[in-house]
This record gives structure tokens, sequence and C-alpha cells, in this order.
């Protein structure tokens, strides 16, 4: 049998990320630049870099804010004229105001978010060099998430258009930023629109195959050790669970496995596992085109665990990590599982399949079960596994449930110290029955439509042992459908940030 056009010449998988030149300066206001991005916090002050400016504008800048042009409120912005335009040497031709909110809340979160504000205020026109003026109202741990927010702000979903909707400048100019946090907020940027990229990226370009040949490319740059498991192996290791989703797609499934040896040899390594569901039909419980249309999105947990890696190998960090995602394609046709079907997976417990739909619970089975066989000290696991998540919490809160509350409690303060929101949803033990089955041991779907992000977790937690887990839902934040200021509209690569920090602060326990 012949191959299909699309198998025979696969799209290629583009990581051409935004890569400005970043460099230090030390005297921002007389630098020859296109653009100067200072800040402007609620009590109207001006900083050291912002009152030499205004000296150079002959006091325009204290005009405007006399007159109420810019108040400093969080996030607006205001272009206006620099001192090079009125033709003085070594001068920016525009200055950005961005103001920065109250002076006492400037944190990790806001560094990241105004400084990606700032550089997405510049619109679509061409700069050469953007000095960036803000390091001097933030505490210096907070300097490394400016630079990061400034990379996510060049990244966006117009992936394949002619024109770029974004113009990356040449050169980024940071003042008061040390080069190990310039470093740093590199790694975290590109960390982020990695996972970003992947999941803006159509299925016909993304799928298992293409994400573990990019994984395996990823590893070999970085020192990730990769271990891909075919369908072959898939077979071989009695993973039927991510077979009999995968089933329907001439695209085979396929499991991949990402180590950072940053800890002592033998040390119990934590675990990040993601759902992969490359594109969700829905399979035989298919969807309505307008549920199908961002289905490219389904896979928004395994590139946040390669994100995630990524960065955790780039900066050296000194704990053992272990990154598991479960790939496939859930689509229709003559060999897609089927509604009633019963499927022994890799640990032995059976499901019941009575919603095809509800397949990436089914994908994580498997994943899950390998998982635990490496023996992690902690694993935490995130899926866009359930429209009841977004439900219950909206589109920018991920859910967070779990069998063990010190271990939850460690991840979600690294999410809010990111500020990356989470809330825990209860795991009462009431909760079991839902998912029990009448011909397995379980189903794949609760008891209609009441509390299904919980249900979904509880069907989990029967492959994840005595392991200390928690079930990240990130449904809602991980794909977006409307811009904000601060970043554009589709991938977020949410919870890459929110994991490096927790497994730092595991190495600091």
């Amino acid at each position: 049998m012949s191959e299909s056009l699309t198998q025979s010449q696969p799209n290629p998988i583009s990581l051409q990320l935004p890569q400005p030149n970043f460099v230090s300066v030390d005297n921002p206001s007389g630098e020859d630049c296109d653009v100067l991005v200072i800040g402007l916090c609620e009590d109207r002050k001006l900083s050291a870099v912002a009152k030499q400016v205004d000296q150079l504008l002959g006091g325009s800048l204290s005009r405007l804010i006399d007159r109420d042009k810019i108040s400093g409120e969080s996030g607006e912005t205001l272009l206006i004229a620099g001192p090079g335009a009125a033709g003085q040497d070594s001068a920016a031709s525009l200055v950005l105001l961005i103001g920065l909110g109250d002076r006492a809340k400037l944190a990790r979160e806001s560094a990241f978010n105004l400084s990606s504000t700032a550089i997405r205020a510049l619109g679509g026109k061409p700069h050469r060099k953007v000095v960036v003026a803000l390091a001097e109202a933030f505490p210096a741990a907070c300097h490394d998430a400016i630079v990061a927010g400034l990379l996510f702000g060049l990244e966006c979903q117009a992936i394949y258009r002619t024109k770029p909707a974004i113009e990356v400048p040449d050169t980024i100019a940071l003042a008061g930023i040390e080069s190990d946090h310039i470093t740093r907020g590199q790694i975290l940027g590109d960390s982020v629109n990695l996972a970003r990229r992947l999941v803006n990226e159509p299925a016909s370009v993304v799928y298992p195959e293409s994400f573990a040949a990019t994984a395996e490319s990823l590893a070999e740059q970085i020192g990730l050790s990769c271990e891909v498991w075919d369908e072959h192996r898939l077979v071989e290791e009695n993973c039927r669970a991510i077979l009999a989703v995968g089933g329907g797609s001439e695209r085979p499934p396929r499991l991949l496995i990402l180590q950072h040896r940053g800890g002592a040899e033998g040390d119990p390594p934590l675990a990040i596992v993601g759902k992969g569901v490359t594109f969700d039909s829905g399979g035989l419980s298919i969807k309505p085109s307008d549920g199908m249309v961002d289905m490219k999105c389904d896979m928004g947990g395994a590139a946040t665990v390669l994100g995630t890696m990524h960065a955790l190998a780039k900066m050296g960090v000194k704990k053992n990590v272990i990154g598991l995602c479960g790939l496939a394609e859930n689509m229709v046709s003559g060999s897609s599982y089927k509604l009633g079907d019963v499927i022994r997976t890799r640990s032995g417990k059976t499901i019941e399949i009575l919603n095809t739909d509800a397949e990436g619970r089914v994908v994580l089975s498997d994943t899950l079960d390998v998982a635990i066989g490496f023996k992690p000290k902690a694993m935490v696991d995130l899926a866009t596994l359930t429209g009841a998540c977004m439900v219950a919490l909206g589109q920018e809160v991920a859910g967070a449930m779990t069998n063990d509350q010190s271990v939850c409690d460690a991840v979600m303060l690294a999410a809010r110290e990111e500020g990356e929101p989470v809330w825990q949803l209860p795991m009462y033990q009431l909760y079991d029955e839902k998912v029990q089955s009448k011909v397995a041991e379980i189903k794949n779907v609760g008891e209609g439509r009441w509390g299904g992000a919980i249900t979904a977790a509880k069907f989990l937690e029967n492959f994840v042992g005595d392991t200390p887990w928690v079930h990240l839902d990130i449904a809602g934040p991980a794909f977006t459908d409307a811009p904000k200021p601060h970043r554009d509209a589709g991938a977020t690569g949410v919870m890459v940030r929110a994991l490096v920090r927790w497994v730092e602060s595991e190495v600091q326990a």
C-alpha cells in the first residue's frame, strides 16, 4: 500500500523562535536606539532613568504626567517622540512609557507580564534596537522574569503569515540586569515559547512521530536522555490504552521518556507527565466542528513537559527529573476504539470505554504506569483534560487535584510565585464510586455532567499507586481565543515557569 501525501511529505516543525541579541547597558538614556522603554508607578515618581529622559526632553515627561496623559496604572502605555527625534545624538528616537501599578506589589508576575506588554505595544513596526530600563523598579529576583517576558511577547500564533505580526528587534539592551539573570531569563522565555510553538503548529505538522522526533533532536542538543517507544515497543510493553486511542489514526502513537540527570546518582527523580493527544476529533464520539477546530491544542500537557525539561537541562538544575509524554491522535476510522470496549491497561486494570472523547485519561493511564516504574519521589501530570474544569474555574485558572497535600501545596506555591493561577479541587472518597464500572474495574467517564474534572482525576488516581501525585487540568489556560495586552491568542505555555520553580524548590529542600 502506497503512503499518503501527508505521510510521505510531512511538514517540518519550525523551532525558529524569536532570538534577539540581548546585551547589557549602563547608561540607557544615552543609548542610540529606536525605542527606550521606561516604567512609571502609580505614585508617579520618576525613576532615575526617567528623570534623565525628562531632562533631555525639556520636562515633557513631567508635563504629560501632570496633565494625566499617563497615570502609572498597570499595563497602561504611551509612546512619545524621544530626544533622538529632536536631533540629539546618542539618544532614543522614541520613548515608551509603561505603567507599573502599585510599587509595593511589583513581583515576578508583573515583571513578566509588563515587559511582555511593553514589547507588544511596539506593534508590527521594525525596530533595530530597543533599550529596556524596567529593572530599577523590581527586585533583582525578578530580573530574569523581565527577560523571559520580553521573549514571551515576541512569540505569536501567526507563524504562517508572510509578513510577521510582530517584528523581532535585532538587539534588546537591558539596563540594570546582571548577565546570569539575562541567561536564565532567555532560557525561561525560550522554554515557554517552545511549548507555545508546538501547540500553535497545526496537527498536520505536530503528530506523535514528529513530536517525538523533535524532542529527540532537542534532547541531543541540550544533554537530555531520550527514549521513544514506537507502536511495536508499546505492544511489547502492554500499553494497550495508548494503542487503543491511537488505533483510528494513520499516525501511530508514541511514548516519549526524557531524563535530566542533574542530581546524585540513585536519588529518586521527580516525574512530570503530559497528555499528548496531538489532535482530538473525539473518535467515534465525534465532536462538532466548533468543538474540534482548536483540538491541535490537546497536546498542551506534553508541550509543557518538553518545555520544562528543556529549561531544566539548559539551566543545569541539580535534580533528577523524568518527563514522560503519551502521544496519540484520536481519529475516526474502521480501526477506531469503540464504545463498550474494555481495555486491559499496562497496569492490569481494566477500563470500560463509554465515550471515546474522554481519551486523554486513557492515554495517561499507561503513561502514568510507566512513570511510577521509575519510583519518583513525587509526580505531576498536566493535561487539557476536561471542559468541566473550565466550567468550574474559567479559562485562566488551572485545576489541581492530589493524593498528597504537601506536594500539592509546593506546586501551588511555585505557581503562585510565578503568577500562574491554580485552584485546588477536592478528591473526596465519595467520588470513587462515580468511575466504577459494571463490566470492568473502572469506566472512562463519570456520572453525567457533574464533577467531571474531579471524576477524571479520580480515574487517573487508579494508576499512580502510592506515589505522591498532583494532577493539573490545564484545559482552560493552555490555549486562548482572545489576545491580551501581554500575550497573543493561541497557546500560552502554561505552567512551564511554575514547574521549573517547583523542581528548584525541591532541590533546595
